[in-house]
């Protein structure tokens, strides 16, 4: 998959009850979580994020609590890709699982700014800042990961894998 888009960088340790306060939990709508997502961070993130643009971030991203609300908001407020240098264990689960592409580069995460252009392929593993020049080699998925975030999801990944055995026959 392919992205290009905006980077709103944050910093180290950003858990999940800083992307999506526990607050606003009344809801699983990704469009209601959206408009608070990063609200205790940066008031003004939720208005200002657009579709296809990128959050970039230091270490151990979406640590905290398990809520897959975390990802579901990112998602919902149109981020199109997560760059950090690493991510708590089940926000990365979490994410794959909605179909939420994350990606690992410390490197292209040290050179970042905010507003920079990014252009992802994750298939290749690579990211490109456009402002920079410099191309850097990320973290690739599984070939099984990579069919989950492909598919929209986990949930869309295995019915597509039940459509195709019954049609197969």
């Amino acid at each position: 998959m392919q992205f290009r888009g905006k980077v709103w960088k944050f910093g180290d340790d950003i858990d999940t009850d800083v992307i999506i306060p526990a607050r606003y939990l009344l809801t699983s709508d990704a469009k209601e979580l959206a408009e608070h997502v990063m609200e205790d961070i940066d008031p003004s993130f939720a208005g200002k994020v657009e579709e296809g643009d990128i959050i970039v971030a230091g270490k151990n991203f979406g640590c905290g609590s398990s809520r897959e609300h975390a990802p579901i908001a990112i998602k919902g407020a149109g981020v199109s890709v997560v760059v950090a240098e690493s991510y708590a264990r089940i926000f990365y689960r979490n994410s794959i699982n909605i179909g939420m592409p994350l990606v690992e580069c410390p490197e292209a995460v040290e050179d970042a700014e905010n507003g920079d252009i990014l252009e992802i392929d994750t298939s290749e593993g690579m990211v490109l800042n456009v402002r920079t020049g410099k191309e850097y080699s990320a973290t690739q998925h599984a070939p099984y990961v990579q069919e989950i975030i492909n598919s929209g999801g986990l949930m869309e990944a295995v019915a597509a894998r039940v459509r195709a055995r019954q049609a197969a026959g």
